[in-house]
């Protein structure tokens, strides 16, 4: 592991120098081109996001690739000047960040900024909008986009795609409803990289070589340390706390006897690894660059550049630096004239550094470009990595240094879970805090002290949190600081906390419920690899006892205990990423707005839960009428639903939410369903065989997706058909009556009495079955509960749900008073019986 790799006497430090040939000024260059190919491509078909839905794709780049092509189709078209104007409910964005999952809406002045500064399309030039750290660059749904980025502009390593429909706190609220348009995106990325290792750049236009460095040479206390055999040097990885180094053999005593000697004196113990090339090797035209790069592979304490045997009166040597990424001119990290002084980095972040060289006019340092002239200037460059011996570290490798190593929980809520302890066997493995005051450092001539702790985030979980928690018996006098990569300074670091103050400035780091003796901090998402942290503390700890834990974690305080945390997997299947699902009032990253206050909350469980009390009016009627059945289906309709809505608000579940939710919509489908077929008077056989078929469409309709919107339009139509056939059953019962004529007769004005005739004993049998008023108040409420149905949304549920308990069960109600009730009484085969009798001949005799 890196984490015990740390811990070794000597610190590894492996130099991969490459040399590129020289590039003319301009933006291109004018060296050989090369020929880009495909490295690695990667195809998302339509993937299909509900309202709030969202998930996320990780994306590799290697080291060696120069260009990344992303094109996105959407099935809608949003305007990136109008983004503004859309709510934020209905907004579809693509989002890119390095390393972590990006979280767009964390906070609402974050998403604002997002939204002002979008990605433009196409290529970007040479502009580095995107190459920064804890940036999220987004781009809205479009028919068609395509970004091509190179690798000047981004860097190597992972990236994250994220893709959202819906954005804001209401993102991770529960929802009854989730209703809306799904839209569909498809994702091909295509990732380009240099034919041969002889070319390199974003164009594949600079030339590589491989170049030698002379043997290392070894300074400061450590002259025979690296001539220690393989096995040797792996035994180095264990050492005890109280930083005397005793697992060296008795034939290093040399090295033994100067690093205990540490324990009681201040002696400067410094790892030196240098690689120079020899004397003139390298000659350079004025204007030309030659490019470098060196892989930083553990912790250093600097990285030296130094030009040798280079005139004095010649031209200045300006040298270019950047952390994973091609320096250019105008885009660099660090840069200098090295014909003078050496340039120097301080504590540079583990990952490939790349190196850029040109001589220029010293009248013309301060521009930007120069002219080239054909002189010709050779030099020497010598390149040095400096690090700490034996478990140490800072600036004059004073200070205390520990790897921390990760133990998973048992039964974790989320895959990832962990927690960190020091493997130097001072702390028990079965503790998630460890004592801090035992491995702090002393200083006797500072006022204060620094401690180190390295950890690594295991590859595959950058969707957790590091939480760290200080807490000590009296006053906490300690700062932490925090750095992804490299060793935290008063300087340098990534994210401080301390009792009075913190870099509350990232949306990422969040410091809550600190008190005097007590300090918690959280990083979100944090990036996979390495990470330090620095504790600065008083010398002079010996009063005082703090205990430390540092943990990896699935949600923020575990959604402050306002919802459930869960974990998922991206679109690649690489990474675990965990999320919140908050309660029906509360929303947001971790839980913690507050969307529906206390009273509200209170009101709307009123609204829901009483409003099913407009079931009594079907309900009484069809008890009055002696139709049981259909009061059963009223009455357990609306005890299911307020039983539902209950449980929905948080007030009582008596079965499980999704029992619970099947029976209110299947039973509210029946209701409607049932309403129709009740009015149509058919025989009691015909009827049970209609609600048999209706009891299995309701109940797939209410377990394959209960709460979608076209359900209403569904119920309605199967009720219609039910309603249709029951007058075709009965109006098939009573077709003696009718006298169809043999032939259907085509010619219009002679078949247009018999059509009218047909049409007037229609309605005159509609009218005498019911009653207008009522039957238009039922088609009018119904119409009402469909608009309601229709109007549902995340912020006015509520209120609209509420008026379709009362309009759905009202338009039963008046439905059913629509019948005369003569009608249900009468029975077509004794009326037709009646009729049979009553038209024979009078003439006839009969019988007695």
């Amino acid at each position: 592991m890196a984490a015990a790799r740390r811990q070794a006497a000597v610190l590894v430090l492996v130099l991969a120098l490459v040399m590129g040939a020289g590039l003319a000024p301009g933006p291109r260059g004018c060296a050989a081109q090369g020929e880009a190919v495909v490295v690695s491509s990667y195809g998302q078909g339509r993937l299909s996001l509900k309202p709030y839905d969202w998930t996320y794709l990780r994306v590799e780049l290697p080291p060696s690739f120069s260009s990344v092509t992303m094109d996105f189709a959407a099935d809608i078209d949003l305007q990136r000047e109008r983004l503004k104007g859309i709510p934020r409910n209905k907004l579809a964005i693509i989002c890119l960040m390095n390393s972590n999952p990006p979280i767009p809406d964390i906070s609402d002045s974050y998403l604002d900024n997002l939204l002002s500064n979008s990605l433009p399309d196409g290529p970007f030039g040479n502009s580095n909008i995107i190459n920064q750290p804890n940036l999220v660059q987004c781009i809205p749904f479009q028919k068609n986009t395509t970004l091509v980025l190179t690798n000047d502009q981004v860097s190597p390593g992972v990236w994250y795609i994220g893709y959202f429909h819906g954005l804001g706190p209401a993102r991770t609220q529960s929802k009854m409803i989730s209703r809306g348009k799904a839209h569909l995106v498809s994702t091909r990325i295509t990732v380009r990289g240099c034919a041969t290792s002889a070319f390199w750049g974003p164009y594949c236009n600079q030339t590589v070589d491989m170049i030698g460095c002379s043997q290392p040479s070894i300074d400061n206390n450590s002259r025979n340390l690296l001539d220690l055999k393989a096995e040797r040097r792996n035994s180095l990885y264990t050492r005890e706390h109280n930083r005397r180094i005793n697992i060296l053999s008795r034939p290093n005593g040399l090295v033994e006897q100067e690093v205990a000697s540490n324990a009681t004196t201040l002696v400067r113990m410094e790892n030196s690894i240098s690689c120079s090339i020899s004397n003139d090797s390298i000659c350079i035209r004025q204007g030309d660059m030659k490019f470098y790069f060196l892989d930083v592979v553990n912790l250093a304490l600097q990285f030296k550049i130094t030009a040798t045997n280079f005139g004095a009166l010649g031209p200045s040597l300006i040298c270019y630096l950047r952390h994973n990424a091609f320096p250019q001119r105008d885009l660099h990290d660090y840069s200098g004239d090295i014909s003078h002084d050496p340039l120097v980095v301080k504590l540079p972040n583990i990952g490939r550094w790349y190196i850029a060289i040109e001589t220029v006019n010293k009248t013309q340092t301060n521009v930007t470009a120069s002219t080239p002239v054909l002189d010709t200037t050779c030099f020497s460059l010598k390149w040095q990595l400096t690090g700490c011996l034996n478990g140490k570290t800072g600036t004059n490798c004073s200070w205390e240094a520990y790897g921390l190593h990760r133990v998973p929980k048992r039964s974790p809520s989320v895959p990832f879970e962990s927690y960190y302890v020091p493997t130097d066997g001072t702390a028990s493995l079965e503790d998630s805090h460890f004592y801090l005051e035992q491995f702090l450092s002393n200083s006797s001539h500072e006022q204060f002290a620094w401690t180190y702790f390295f950890l690594d985030v295991p590859q595959g979980s950058a969707g957790a949190l590091i939480h760290v928690q200080l807490k000590s018996d009296k006053d906490l006098n300690y700062e932490l600081y925090s750095k992804y990569g490299g060793l935290p300074s008063n300087d340098t670091w990534d994210y401080y906390a301390s009792r009075t103050s913190s870099s509350n400035g990232s949306v990422f780091f969040s410091l809550q419920n600190s008190t005097d003796s007590d300090m918690d901090l959280s990083i979100f998402y944090a990036k996979e690899g390495t990470w330090c942290f620095g504790v600065k503390h008083p010398s002079d700890t010996a009063n005082s006892q703090t205990y430390m834990s540092i943990s990896l974690q699935g949600c923020h305080r575990n959604c402050n205990q306002k919802g459930v945390c869960h974990s998922s997997v991206d679109e690649s299947g690489l990474t675990f990423y965990s999320f919140c699902t908050c309660d029906r009032d509360h929303g947001g990253f971790d839980c913690s707005d507050e969307l529906v206050s206390p009273n509200g909350h209170i009101w709307q469980s009123v609204f829901l839960i009483a409003s099913n009390g407009a079931a009594i009016l079907p309900a009484f009627w069809a008890l009055r009428q002696k139709a049981f059945a259909e009061w059963i289906l009223y009455t357990s309709s609306g005890i299911s639903s307020a039983l539902y809505h209950s449980c929905d608000v948080g007030t009582w579940c008596i079965l499980s939410f999704r029992v619970l939710q099947f029976l209110d919509f299947w039973l509210s489908f029946m209701a409607v369903v049932g309403t129709f077929i009740y009015m149509a008077t058919i025989d009691e056989v015909s009827k049970r065989a209609m609600h048999t078929a209706v009891f299995i469409l309701t109940a797939l309709l209410a377990a394959t997706g209960a709460t979608r919107s076209a359900n209403i339009g569904i119920v309605i139509a199967i009720g219609s058909v039910g309603l249709l056939m029951g007058w075709l059953l009965e109006f098939s019962t009573a077709r003696r009556f009718i006298c169809w004529p043999s032939r259907i007769n085509l010619n219009m004005p002679q078949s247009w009495p018999s059509l009218r005739t047909l049409f007037q004993i229609t309605l005159e049998m509609v009218n005498k079955r019911f009653r207008w008023i009522f039957l238009l108040l039922g088609f009018m409420t119904l119409s009402f509960a469909a608009i309601s149905w229709k109007l549902e949304s995340n912020n006015n549920y509520w209120i609209w749900h509420s008026i379709w308990h009362i309009t759905i069960y009202t338009s039963s109600f008046f439905f059913l008073c629509s019948m005369r009730v003569s009608t249900r009484n009468s029975s077509p085969e004794s009326n037709y019986e009646l009729t049979r009798q009553d038209s024979m001949p009078r003439s006839e005799p009969r019988e007695t």
